[in-house]
């Protein structure tokens, strides 16, 4: 009884306090913000288009990577409505379930990309470690099957990490970011966030370290692949492979920001650092992946010519 009436006396409002006045410019950030808003929604949904229309992208290696743009379109959803309308407001302030939900959106996006990343890198060693078998082991219902388990675990792992952060009883209520996020709600707690801290960590181990540690361990062995195969073996090897890399690696070093970010008092920090390092897993990725994939891979980037041309000569 004690702790629902602790848990009732905490604050129903949060305070974003990155925020700054931005006076008479807070126009022009607004409408650079909705403009890489809109460019990320344009982006992502012609690469979904694209794949599903054209039956000859039908094959696991795209499915994969319109997962990853229905994610950023996922991700995206969850931060930038609520960003736009912060840029105009003068208070900054986010109700309880509302902040609460960005967090399961974020943090589920975030780990989604990763559990998709890590099938991506299953996929590539396959098809090239695996050439022959490519199609019986990569089947559509494993597929289906790989899918399904990427998207379902971060909902209940993140469901539990957010679940027990709601039912901490809170002192305050000044998030140092510009948007909610888990360990700066939990450091407002009024009680031992131990068993917070240690979902925190066993929830970042299975879906960051893990999926980060599998991905590098396929590469290794497409790596020990490579080295006994001819040099044009290994200059297809690594065409295939190079957008998948770039994605990896960008959106590694992002989460790394990220996870860093949350273990170091923000409010001691540069403000506009902890806005840059704490915004780069949410826009780069989203704008990246569409055009590395759309523009490196010769049957997609054929495609969305094709469909512009068409669109552009039609009357």
């Amino acid at each position: 009884m004690s702790g629902r009436l602790a848990n009732d006396s905490s604050p129903f409002y949060f305070q974003l306090t990155l925020f700054r006045e931005l006076g008479a410019s807070r126009y022009l950030f607004f409408s650079l913000t909705l403009l890489l808003y809109a460019v990320i929604v344009s982006f992502n949904v012609v690469i979904i288009l694209v794949i599903c229309l054209e039956k000859t992208l039908h094959e696991p290696m795209y499915v994969f990577i319109s997962c990853l743009s229905l994610n950023s379109l996922y991700g995206s959803s969850g931060f930038f409505p609520r960003f736009l309308m912060d840029l105009l407001s003068d208070t900054h302030l986010i109700s309880r379930p509302a902040c609460f939900t960005q967090i399961y959106i974020i943090y589920t996006y975030a780990s989604y990309e990763l559990t998709v990343l890590s099938i991506m890198a299953y996929d590539r060693y396959v098809a090239i470690c695996k050439p022959l078998h490519y199609h019986s082991i990569l089947s559509p219902r494993t597929v289906c099957m790989l899918v399904a388990a990427a998207w379902l675990y971060p909902v209940f792992s993140l469901g539990t990490l957010v679940y027990l952060a709601v039912r901490l009883p809170l002192c305050g209520n000044k998030l140092p970011r510009v948007f909610c996020a888990t360990w700066p709600v939990v450091q407002l707690s009024c009680v031992d966030t131990t068993p917070n801290s240690i979902a925190g960590l066993l929830v970042s181990t299975t879906t960051v370290f893990l999926p980060l540690c599998f991905v590098l361990y396929t590469y290794l062995r497409i790596l020990l692949v490579c080295q006994r195969k001819s040099s044009e073996f290994r200059g297809k090897a690594l065409q295939t492979c190079l957008p998948h890399i770039v994605t990896f690696v960008n959106y590694s070093i992002s989460v790394f920001c990220e996870v860093s970010l949350s273990r170091y008092k923000a409010d001691q920090l540069d403000p506009n650092v902890v806005m840059i390092l704490s915004l780069e897993f949410l826009i780069i990725p989203c704008v990246i992946n569409p055009v590395v994939y759309g523009l490196n891979l010769p049957k997609i980037r054929k495609l969305i010519f094709r469909l512009v041309h068409t669109n552009t000569i039609s009357p």
